[in-house]
C-alpha cells in the first residue's frame, strides 16, 4: 500500500486515514458551536488553545492561535505572559479558572483533573460552558497530536482569515 507523504516526509492523514480527517473537520465544527452557543468568549477559547499548545509544544497551533488571538484584539502582553498567568495580574478569575482547567485536562496522565480545577471552573462557568470548554480543549489537543506526529502543516504559513474574525472556528 502506498501513502502520499508530506514535505516533512511523513504520512498525510488526510490521503492515509480520510474518514478520520473528516471526522476531525466535523469535531471541529461541532467544537465551534458548542462554544458559540454556550457565549464562551471568543478570546477566551483562544487562550485556552494557545495554552495547551505551549503545553503540549505544538508550533503550528501556537503559530495559528496565537495569529488568532492577535487578529481579535488579543495584547501581545497578555499573550508572552500565558506560561506564567498564574503570577501575571492581567487575566480575570474567569480566564485563570479556564486555564487551570485546560492545563489539567490537557495533562491529564499526570494530574486527573483534581476537584480543585474543576471546582475552580465549575465556580466561574455554567455547565454548557464548561462543557463547551471542554470540547475546545480536548479537539485542540488532538489537533496538536495530529500535527506534532504528521508534521503536515508549515509552521508559520497560517494566515488568519481576517481581522476580528470569529476564532472560535480555527483549529
Amino acid at each position: 500500500m502506498t501513502t502520499t507523504r508530506t514535505t516533512s516526509g511523513r504520512i498525510s492523514l488526510q490521503t492515509a486515514a480520510p474518514g478520520f480527517s473528516r471526522a476531525m473537520a466535523q469535531l471541529q465544527r461541532a467544537s465551534t458551536t458548542e462554544l458559540s452557543e454556550a457565549g464562551v468568549e471568543p478570546l477566551l477559547a483562544e487562550l485556552v488553545k494557545i495554552r495547551a499548545s505551549q503545553l503540549n509544544g505544538c508550533a503550528y497551533c501556537l503559530d495559528m492561535h496565537t495569529k488568532d488571538a492577535r487578529a481579535a484584539g488579543e495584547t501581545e502582553q497578555r499573550i508572552y505572559a500565558l506560561p506564567a498567568w498564574r503570577e501575571a495580574p492581567f487575566y480575570t478569575a474567569r480566564e485563570r479558572a479556564a486555564l487551570a482547567f485546560a492545563e489539567s485536562v490537557t495533562l491529564v496522565a499526570g494530574t486527573h483533573v483534581p476537584d480543585s480545577d474543576y471546582e475552580a471552573v465549575a465556580a466561574e462557568f455554567s455547565d454548557q460552558e464548561i462543557a463547551a470548554l471542554l470540547t475546545a480543549i480536548v479537539t485542540i489537543n488532538a489537533w496538536n497530536r495530529i500535527v506534532a506526529a504528521t508534521r503536515s502543516y508549515e509552521v508559520g504559513s497560517y494566515q488568519p482569515r481576517h481581522p476580528g474574525a470569529d476564532v472560535n472556528g480555527s483549529s
